[in-house]
């Protein structure tokens, strides 16, 4: 079975297409198929979600860490074969992501995941300089070996729970840090995420200092929250901005 998803236009609809076959290219995590992309619209395989059980968990966590080490050319570059930026945010308000190759994931943060977001959050700009420095710098490179393919908005509700395990949907996927995609999940709460994050770490093992980590991976997505919707998310986004200074 099948369902018809509406896209905001064709680039979009193909944009989700190329980040859901570029994770499913990876091996690890089960990906909602992707049948056709027709104008601006996607056919989709039709997912039956049920409640997850601490296996389905254990085994997410598993696949999850198999899917980021298939990695990316470069920290933010977009799906293989894919030109110029990407998407953000929700359908019928999409932003764009910016895409473009940085060996550093601490200046490739800054300037396409933070920057481009505090520009149109203007209030917060002067706080973010020391942070912004920060990252640039290098001083959260040795966290991160290696570029991870991210499925890049993994809140609880991009998983879906099947009976045959945990499925990925909507994603905004890039090459990026690891520790994101975990984060994401802690956001908005994430059923079992304990045994989740524990079994991730039986095949990729986290670096030291990780969970003083989980905020400043947060921090995008709570600022895309900030643009779009404001309200508690740009004191939450504030509090990241000094805790990093």
């Amino acid at each position: 079975m099948t369902f018809v998803k509406h896209a905001a236009s064709e680039r979009a609809a193909s944009w989700e297409a190329a980040g859901l076959e570029w994770l499913r290219a990876a091996g690890g995590t089960s990906v909602v198929e992707v049948t056709s992309v027709e104008s601006n619209s996607l056919v989709l395989q039709q997912l039956s979600s049920t409640s997850p059980s601490t296996a389905a968990a254990e085994d997410f966590g598993r696949s999850l860490a198999a899917t980021h080490s298939a990695g990316a050319s470069a920290y933010g570059v977009g799906p293989d074969g894919w030109q110029g930026d990407g998407y953000q945010g929700p359908a019928d308000d999409l932003l764009p992501l910016p895409l473009r190759p940085y060996d550093s994931w601490g200046a490739m943060y800054a300037d396409l995941r933070v920057v481009p977001l505090l520009e149109r959050a203007t209030a917060l700009r002067s706080e973010a300089e020391q942070l912004l420095r920060r990252l640039r710098g290098g001083d959260f490179d040795g966290s991160c070996a290696a570029p991870a393919r991210l499925h890049g908005d993994l809140w609880s509700g991009n998983v879906v729970w099947t009976a045959d395990g945990a499925a990925l949907i909507d994603p905004a996927a890039h090459g990026g840090h690891p520790e994101s995609d975990l984060a994401a999940l802690a956001l908005f709460g994430a059923p079992h995420l304990e045994r989740i994050v524990a079994s991730y770490e039986e095949v990729a093992p986290l670096g030291d200092g990780w969970r003083e980590r989980v905020p400043l991976m947060q921090l995008h997505l709570v600022l895309l929250h900030a643009v779009l919707f404001g309200g508690g998310y740009v004191e939450q986004t504030r509090r990241i901005l000094h805790r990093y200074r």
